[in-house]
């Protein structure tokens, strides 16, 4: 099966010379990075088996935030890290979107409007936060993660998904607040806040007259869902927050005109498929493209590292409030296990793979890591 990577090799370069005043630096960037990545253009890393001893000669990732190919260790770092730090409490899942007729001012003006994203949604929440019967006066923590795709990834969608517990230290840090399982916040007044401040902040940027006025009474989009101890929920987030829009697996062909992908619509179990040409796709896959040095992960309260609560004291709360202290440090209680990553594996027999020899751009040797010495006698 063909790769994303293996698409924009296929048709980046005419859509550069087609489309190259209509791209932006970054752009170019991202899209030069990708249809070298993997090719030998950044050099290559020699790897030997410890059973058969077979060589094998890798080209050296590009190493770019928006390439499916090169982020699957960053994805499986994000994920332990985040998973160690998951309270055992019930989460929520709130997600913030735009109406259409917004999406285009923010297409234009991406780091203000996902900026604006990130700040209206972070706001709203602790809005509703401070007027809740369960959490007035505590100390939220959440962190939030942005989308620019739907379910067909070529379209563009911007949204955030903020990951929250269903709880909260109090103001003084000496108990856990808790919401019920199915409720957090009430959904109208969500909407209701994230509208007015969303408003604002484009007033402050200078984009408000930007925004046709038919869109402030339509529908906005949040959705806030239950997803039990978040584990799930950091599952589905963590392959999008070191690449964008699309993965490998979805790819179904690639030719000279166009590229076949596999998409599942919303609410649907059954996937589709689409064929658009081969513009289209580096098109669509380019629209992801997050500014320069964007951060596309961000946390608030006792979750960001500037926060004076540190982990640990929220952790006690809640297993004060669980009735778990004495389990816990009786020893009894399960511990989490560590889990190790997948080795590298030889394509010929199975056996471990050894790194050998990291090889720079210009063929200069960079890393030479000694052979052992087998005795065979």
């Amino acid at each position: 099966m063909p790769s994303v990577a293996d698409c924009l090799r296929q048709h980046g370069g005419e859509y550069l010379t087609s489309q190259s005043r209509g791209l932006s630096g970054q752009q170019r960037k991202v899209l030069h990075a990708i249809m070298r990545c993997r090719t030998g253009e950044f050099g290559g890393t020699l790897w030997t088996c410890d059973r058969c001893r077979r060589r094998h000669w890798v080209g050296r990732s590009c190493g770019n935030r928006h390439c499916p190919s090169c982020q699957h260790e960053k994805t499986a770092v994000w994920l332990e890290k985040q998973s160690s730090r998951l309270l055992p409490v019930h989460h929520f899942l709130v997600t913030f979107t735009v109406p259409l007729e917004v999406r285009s001012v923010l297409r234009a003006h991406q780091k203000v409007g996902y900026d604006a994203l990130f700040v209206t949604g972070r706001d709203t929440i602790r809005e509703r936060v401070s007027k809740s019967r369960y959490l007035k006066g505590s100390e939220p923590g959440f962190f939030g993660v942005l989308h620019t795709w739907g379910r067909d990834p070529l379209v563009y969608h911007p949204h955030v998904h903020f990951v929250m517990p269903g709880g909260a230290p109090s103001a003084d840090g000496s108990k856990w607040q808790s919401t019920p399982e199915n409720f957090l916040f009430p959904h109208k007044a969500v909407i209701r806040d994230y509208k007015k401040f969303f408003a604002a902040e484009l007033r402050s940027a200078g984009l408000y007259d930007q925004v046709p006025a038919a869109a402030w009474p339509k529908k906005w989009v949040v959705d806030i869902k239950p997803v039990g101890d978040g584990q799930a929920v950091l599952k589905y987030l963590a392959p999008y927050v070191h690449r964008v829009a699309i993965s490998d697996k979805r790819i179904l062909a690639c030719d000279d005109d166009t590229v076949t992908y596999r998409y599942t619509p919303s609410g649907k179990k059954k996937s589709k498929t689409r064929t658009v040409t081969g513009n289209e796709f580096v098109q669509g896959f380019l629209q992801h493209v997050l500014p320069h040095q964007f951060q596309k992960v961000r946390h608030y309260g006792w979750m960001n590292a500037k926060s004076l609560t540190r982990l640990e004291s929220v952790k006690w709360l809640v297993w004060l409030h669980l009735g778990w202290v004495y389990w816990l440090a009786s020893g009894a209680a399960p511990q989490r296990e560590r889990v190790d990553r997948p080795r590298l594996r030889c394509s010929h027999c199975g056996g471990t793979v050894r790194l050998v020899r990291i090889i720079h751009t210009d063929c200069s040797l960079v890393v030479d890591m000694k052979q052992p010495y087998f005795d065979s006698g």
